[in-house]
């Protein structure tokens, strides 16, 4: 049985392979996919209309669990290694047969949609689960085809997403039972194993790395926002680094919150909602944010919830500290809905350095820019990582290595080009600690990194003077707009001095190792920006 806009569809369910299932949803709606999620029991409807799901066993992404099936077409591109391992065709046949094996006789839901907010870059995607809500959270993250589209969609990439299938390493050639793997030849992608809705988001993501970068597009993982007259800004940043916060901003428009394309004619928007983390979301410094939480077609994905009242508390880590909402663009109230906008005007690549080191905020020159880029700087601490007590320092290339296809310096040549074409200033921004790292000093007040932000956007910190600092040879401006001058140099907020210069050394000494992967392939000017040795 079909229902919905399956008589429409040129492009069925036999072209997959796929037969003798259940009933086929197609291309549900919000409320109907509620509908269903509901009566199989996979959420609960909470307070003001969010449904609350779980994940289960798997809370975060499994990136030692993801493959790439070795084939002609895209062998010789691929970044091989720990981010993206080899699966052979005959292992991935069969893993596939006995995926479409186990979902005979079951119902699946199909939603036809778009990745890519600019059409000449737009690649049409199709989603098939097996569980409502999963097909709910790709209609809110991906952009949704109208009706008079889906009459001629066709999928140019096609997702088969079965949390409830585990994989059997002894016969898949897998690490564990859970698999996320991409085939580009065939244009599939296959992911069981968990019920985690972020490995769906960024499985399309990886795939748009691949493409779009052999089109002269810059793919980048970073939110983007603009101002009234358009001036685009674009945040680079790892997880627990405020890019999704900083970027959502009641006096700019945003663009989106975490998966950007940059081609010749400007930035674009490669999703159409938004997978915010929303552990202790508070609603006087994320007003925006918080109020999705509180809305119906937001999911909320293990979210405190309580069963007797409905409500959800957003305190709550019992389950884990990356609880996530997701929900559509449209319910930012300050985002275009076009999910376009011209050449950035400014870079913000943002960290949060627990061990106190670097300046809230600093100027870099294209050369360190490229050397940050391709470093990819934060540090996890106690709560964002289990096991971890105390900082520890994390490099991921091009500020989301799990997800690159390509060699990161493919995507730090096409970024260097296009600063370079369209002069765009490029600023580094530390949200972490200061006056010691985490455990004695304090996690720098987001009020103050917001005026950061608004000074560098407004131009204002351009005419100040600057100081290089000693250790990483980056410009640091010496005063900032509604900003205590003091908090500009990160020496200076520390008790013991000489601390800080062991610490600063160390992290210095930890940038110079990871560097060494890239020094035999970019410029020397690039690898000229290493901080000073001891």
């Amino acid at each position: 049985m079909n229902t919905n806009t399956a008589s429409h569809s040129p492009h069925g369910l036999e072209n997959h392979g796929i037969q003798n299932v259940g009933t086929i949803y197609w291309n549900l709606p919000t409320p109907f996919l509620y509908e269903q999620a509901i009566r199989r029991r996979e959420g609960r409807l909470s307070h003001l209309g969010p449904l609350v799901v779980r994940t289960g066993q798997y809370t975060g992404r499994a990136p030692k669990d993801k493959f790439i099936v070795r084939e002609p077409t895209s062998e010789d591109k691929i970044w091989w290694g720990e981010v993206n391992q080899m699966m052979e065709q005959s292992r991935f046949d069969t893993l596939r047969q006995r995926l479409l094996a186990y979902w005979q006789c079951k119902d699946l839901f199909v939603q036809d949609c778009f990745a890519g907010a600019d059409p000449t870059y737009r690649l049409p995607i199709r989603v098939i689960t097996e569980t409502a809500w999963h097909s709910l959270f790709a209609r809110n993250l991906f952009i949704q085809a109208t009706p008079e589209q889906l009459k001629t969609h066709v999928p140019e990439f096609t997702v088969f997403h079965a949390p409830n299938f585990h994989a059997i390493p002894e016969v898949d050639g897998t690490r564990s039972e859970v698999f996320v793997v991409i085939h580009f030849r065939e244009r599939i992608v296959l992911i069981g194993g968990t019920h985690y809705a972020g490995e769906l988001k960024k499985a399309i993501f990886t795939v748009l790395n691949y493409l779009l970068p052999q089109r002269n597009v810059l793919t980048m993982h970073c939110s983007a926002n603009m101002d009234a007259d358009e001036n685009v800004a674009i945040f680079f940043g790892l997880s627990g680094t405020g890019k999704t916060t900083l970027s959502t901003d009641p006096n700019r428009r945003l663009i989106g919150d975490d998966e950007h394309g940059w081609s010749d004619k400007g930035v674009f928007n490669l999703e159409g909602g938004c997978y915010a983390k929303v552990i202790h979301l508070s609603p006087e410094a994320e007003p925006e944010i918080y109020e999705t939480t509180r809305r119906f077609g937001t999911i909320l994905e293990n979210v405190g919830y309580n069963s007797m009242t409905g409500r959800i508390d957003l305190d709550d880590e019992l389950m884990t500290e990356n609880t996530r909402a997701a929900y559509p663009i449209s319910h930012i109230k300050s985002a275009t809905r076009r999910g376009v906008g011209g050449h950035p005007n400014n870079i913000i690549m943002l960290t949060a350095d627990a061990f106190g080191v670097l300046p809230p905020i600093a100027k870099l020159t294209s050369s360190q820019a490229l050397y940050y880029f391709l470093s990819g700087y934060t540090a996890k601490v106690a709560g964002t990582e289990k096991g971890v007590t105390e900082p520890k320092a994390t490099f991921s290339a091009c500020f989301g290595a799990p997800f690159m296809a390509l060699s990161p310096t493919v995507y730090a040549r096409l970024l260097g080009e296009k600063i370079g074409e369209h002069e765009v200033n490029v600023w580094m921004i530390n949200t972490g600690w200061s006056g010691g790292p985490y455990g004695i000093g304090k996690r720098i007040s987001i009020a103050h990194t917001r005026a950061m932000v608004h000074a560098a956007l407004n131009g204002k910190l351009l005419t100040v003077p600057m100081r290089e600092d000693p250790n990483f040879r980056i410009s640091v401006p010496t005063s900032c707009p509604d900003v205590p001058s003091e908090i500009l140099d990160p020496r200076s907020t520390w008790a013991d001095t000489a601390a800080y210069d062991e610490q600063a050394k160390k992290l210095a000494g930890m940038f110079r190792n990871n560097f060494k992967a890239f020094e035999g392939s970019v410029a020397e000017d690039v690898k000229a920006a290493n901080p000073r040795g001891s």
